[in-house]
């Protein structure tokens, strides 16, 4: 009779990068490092990145180098600009919370406070899950069109950095001002949708911006969200985020939810993809599911 091997337990050696620019990351590099040690966690390398568009590049060298565990520190943006370098790689990612929404760490279960985080990386276990893509960028959580992009590409930092998600709500009522709907194309490969639209998130995990946005959107569906608010009402899209954050009983009215492999997502005129909270790309795109893609640290209660 067969059984089921043991999962294997998380590695107890890893590599620190934290995002010093991040809105909490400078403060807490120290405080993870020493939190992680006393926990257990053997870190080979410690790393505070003053420049995000270099973390890559250290993941990359520490996955290359043999790390058994490398540790991300800072917003969705760090952990979706590094995660291209664990894909296909025998190496844990390591969530460390330190961003302004978090929302793959609210998808993951992971407590946002640095001791909670440390602990579960620490103590957990390994969780295979999927990550979304655009074309060929792999993102941990979600990518969006619309007025996010606009949000993203043009919040002051200190607006952000200080005010947190009030900030990005502050400065989302001065971008809505001149913004506009647009058309919108999705094609499964089977049907194709045409509508208008305020925004569209694609989604591997329900969160997005720190709010869940989804009932059904999660990392182990093998499955891609387009969720898309329908018409041109700037009123519309403004009641849909506070519905969704306030979690009322109508709060899916005003939006259209598309499941599956892969979409192809074109919009008149072109928009902008805000992935992570960056904005990378541009309409039309191809997104996808890559399910299973990597294992990550999560509590072992989860």
């Amino acid at each position: 009779m067969e059984t089921n091997p043991l999962p294997r337990p998380l590695p107890k050696d890893a590599v620190l990068v934290v995002n010093a620019h991040s809105r909490k990351g400078q403060d807490l590099f120290a405080q993870a490092k020493e939190r992680l040690e006393q926990a257990g966690v053997r870190l080979i390398a410690a790393h505070a990145v003053e420049n995000p568009e270099k973390m890559d590049q250290i993941v990359r060298q520490a996955v290359a180098d043999g790390a058994p565990m490398v540790i991300v520190g800072g917003g969705d943006g760090s952990m979706s600009g590094t995660v291209d370098e664990l894909v296909g790689k025998d190496c844990v990612f390591g969530v460390l919370p330190l961003g302004t929404a978090n929302s793959f760490a609210r998808t993951l279960g992971l407590p946002l406070d640095l001791d909670g985080a440390v602990q579960a990386i620490a103590g957990g276990r390994r969780r295979r899950v999927d990550l979304g893509m655009i074309d060929s960028d792999y993102f941990v959580n979600a990518a969006s069109l619309g007025l996010s992009p606009m949000i993203g590409k043009t919040v002051p930092h200190k607006l952000k950095r200080y005010l947190g998600r009030i900030g990005y709500l502050i400065w989302a009522v001065k971008c809505s001002v001149g913004f506009r709907a647009f058309r919108l194309i999705i094609d499964d490969g089977r049907k194709e949708q045409r509508m208008w639209s305020t925004e569209v998130r694609i989604l591997n995990g329900p969160y997005h911006g720190g709010v869940e946005l989804s009932d059904s959107a999660d990392v182990d569906t093998g499955e891609i969200v387009v969720q898309a608010v329908v018409g041109r009402s700037h009123v519309r899209l403004a009641w849909d985020w506070y519905a969704k954050f306030f979690k009322l009983r109508d709060r899916n009215a005003h939006t259209q939810e598309f499941h599956g492999k892969a979409f192809t997502i074109t919009t008149r005129p072109r928009q902008r993809i805000s992935i992570d909270g960056e904005v990378l790309a541009k309409t039309p795109v191809v997104a996808k599911i890559a399910p299973g893609a990597i294992e990550v640290a999560v509590p072992a209660e989860s």
